[in-house]
């Protein structure tokens, strides 16, 4: 029998690629054959897939980046990768195109839809993107992690939530600590474009805290790389246990370990956070494309899982109060694991190979 192939059209960031890793996962497990087709940049995000998917790596580019000589160019860089991710289709012919978003996904949604292949497309948050948005209307289905998701009109939608990899599934529901006299582990993550202010304001909020809940703290804190001594040396002037780090390999088990996450409200962070059930205080990025991190922060503020601040209200004092607010209320911690765990989906990835798996059976 002739193994079905999905080619997985990602790149970009570790947003786009998370959860199409755990797309992976699950149709290698179904006995799937799969590609990733992506762009060099996407590229250096792909250690954390299965060494079964085989990369394919294609011209592409952005507008977001470089000079006017660079965005003229952008066009025939995806004309380019289009045309080479066409060939290698034609002589490898994929059973269904799954788009994540992402400039990178470009060239093979373009080549699936010129080879009449089965394509769908994965929106990780409130608002499409760029270009899941340019492929919504012409795709066969949409599928959405938030509910409900900002879409064009005609657009055939279902919503299954956001794939979450088979290590955060693992610990999905992991029995949670509640706050009390003991050590309490606080993670504050925040992805490359929001950790500055994460590193400026966390270590002078924690500063704030009272001294009995601040003697029973141990944080954790991603920091650009140029931040981390600042950041380790303003927790220290503060008294504080720190472990600051540009990058942390084992987010999950650090999710599960924590009493309280203070996170940017990117997709899969949110995702994370939910499917394993934690109590979070969420800080939109406010540079985020159509403020779709604040669409994703209100899937669990307003279910009463996490504490939403606007980043023009985040500061020192009220960041403190936030924290105080969680972890001196045990029940209310207890209440807020509960319903994140309660908001998210664990199965987003089954959902989300069903609908390839149906689509390649209507051809």
């Amino acid at each position: 029998m002739v193994q079905p192939l999905l080619t997985i059209a990602a790149g970009g960031t570790g947003g786009h690629m998370f959860p199409a890793q755990a797309l992976a996962e699950e149709m290698l497990n179904r006995g799937w054959r799969v590609k990733l087709s992506t762009d060099p940049r996407g590229a250096r995000y792909t250690g954390g897939f299965p060494d079964a998917v085989e990369i394919e790596v294609v011209q592409s580019g952005t507008f977001a980046r470089g000079g006017l000589l660079a965005k003229l160019s952008v066009p025939f860089q995806l004309l380019s990768g289009a045309m080479a991710a066409k060939k290698s289709m034609r002589s490898d012919r994929p059973d269904v195109v799954a788009g994540f978003g992402g400039y990178p996904a470009i060239p093979a949604m373009v080549a699936a839809g010129w080879l009449k292949i089965p394509r769908i497309i994965h929106e990780q948050n409130g608002v499409l993107g760029r270009v899941n948005k340019k492929f919504a209307k012409s795709v066969n289905v949409v599928a959405c992690s938030i509910w409900p998701t900002i879409l064009p009109t005609g657009t055939n939608a279902v919503h299954v939530g956001n794939p979450v990899r088979g290590v955060v599934r693992e610990r999905a529901g992991a029995n949670y600590i509640s706050p009390g006299d003991w050590p309490m582990s606080v993670l504050a993550i925040g992805g490359s474009q929001g950790a500055r202010i994460l590193s400026q304001t966390m270590p002078a909020a924690v500063a704030l805290l009272p001294n009995d809940l601040r003697g029973h703290l141990r944080i954790a804190q991603q920091a650009r790389e140029e931040d981390v001594d600042a950041t380790t040396t303003a927790y220290a002037d503060a008294g504080v246990m720190a472990e600051v780090s540009p990058f942390f390999d084992d987010i999950p088990e650090r999710i599960a370990e924590a009493q309280l996450i203070v996170s940017r409200a990117g997709a899969s962070s949110v995702a994370d956070i939910s499917v394993i059930g934690r109590p979070s205080i969420l800080i939109p990025l406010a540079i985020a494309m159509d403020d779709h991190q604040t669409a994703n922060a209100r899937g669990l503020s307003g279910v009463d899982a996490a504490i939403l601040i606007p980043e023009n209200e985040l500061t020192p004092e009220t960041l403190a109060n936030c924290i105080k607010s969680v972890l001196q209320e045990p029940k209310g911690a207890e209440k807020m694991a509960a319903a994140a765990l309660n908001a998210g989906k664990p199965d987003a990835a089954t959902e989300l190979a069903d609908l390839v798996q149906n689509l390649a059976h209507k051809g």
